[in-house]
């Protein structure tokens, strides 16, 4: 049984030490294969972070696996260090924050309070597939402004069919909101309303054009990179939290 006081407090001070257990067992140490199990289990259920595990943490569930598997990559201690370390490179850059944008606690705290199980769950999704998996990221920040714009006209009985795609989503939710640009007069705001709505439409085109959604024919396209999944993903959090915070004030 393990002791939490045992553990450290911080999630990047538990990768770290998960980090140390492998690299422990990698090179003629006996690693504890209770704690790995512990924090291997934590770290799986985390559906932010498991995608950014090494692959072999999420593949073996015990160090015995692990040795198994690692002895074999590379026949040094010091391979070893560096095939581990690579490894964890990516969850360890996220939690440390180079991962983040600016905007990503702002849009979080914004999305949970309007829907903790439904829209946020989406968001969360997005975020961690950002620098793991761009294409699926594109792909859920499109989902993400579809979940945001049914439960709205939802929460107020507007009606809509399972085809409409996001330009005919977001255009009655918009009216609903008070947020067409053609229900305002000063141009200032008519520009920025008009903004959003080619921005919603844009993600729309680079989903299309460059996520998983479809399959392609003829010549590769180019693959997206984190930065383009990070530019669908901010801009699809922004829009939505506009939405929901207008939403909220109008219903609060």
């Amino acid at each position: 049984m393990i002791d939490e006081d045992d553990l450290p407090q911080s999630t990047i001070e538990r990768a770290t030490m998960l980090e140390g257990i492998l690299i422990d067992s990698a090179t003629g140490s006996s690693g504890d294969n209770a704690v790995y199990e512990h924090l291997r289990r934590e770290f799986m259920q985390n559906d932010e972070l498991k995608p950014l595990l090494p692959s072999f943490v999420r593949t073996y569930r015990n160090l015995s696996a692990f040795w198994g598997w690692v002895k074999y990559e590379d026949a040094t201690y010091a391979g070893r260090r560096t095939l581990i370390g690579k490894g964890f490179t990516p969850l360890m850059d996220y939690l440390e924050g180079k991962g983040a944008a600016p905007g990503d606690t702002t849009v979080s705290d914004a999305l949970a309070t309007f829907d903790a199980e439904g829209v946020h769950a989406v968001w969360t999704k997005a975020l961690s597939r950002r620098l793991t998996d761009p294409e699926g990221a594109i792909t859920v920040a499109r989902t993400l402004l579809e979940t945001v714009c049914k439960r709205i006209l939802d929460e107020r009985g507007t009606v809509y069919t399972d085809k409409e795609d996001l330009p005919k989503l977001y255009s009655p939710t918009a009216k609903a909101l008070n947020l067409a640009p053609d229900q305002h007069t000063e141009e200032p705001i008519k520009a920025i309303l008009g903004g959003a709505m080619t921005v919603v439409n844009g993600i729309g085109t680079l989903r299309n054009r460059f996520s998983d959604a479809h399959g392609r024919g003829g010549r590769a396209p180019v693959r997206p990179s984190p930065r383009h999944a990070s530019l669908a993903v901010n801009i699809a959090g922004a829009v939505a939290t506009f939405l929901v915070e207008t939403h909220l004030a109008f219903t609060g």
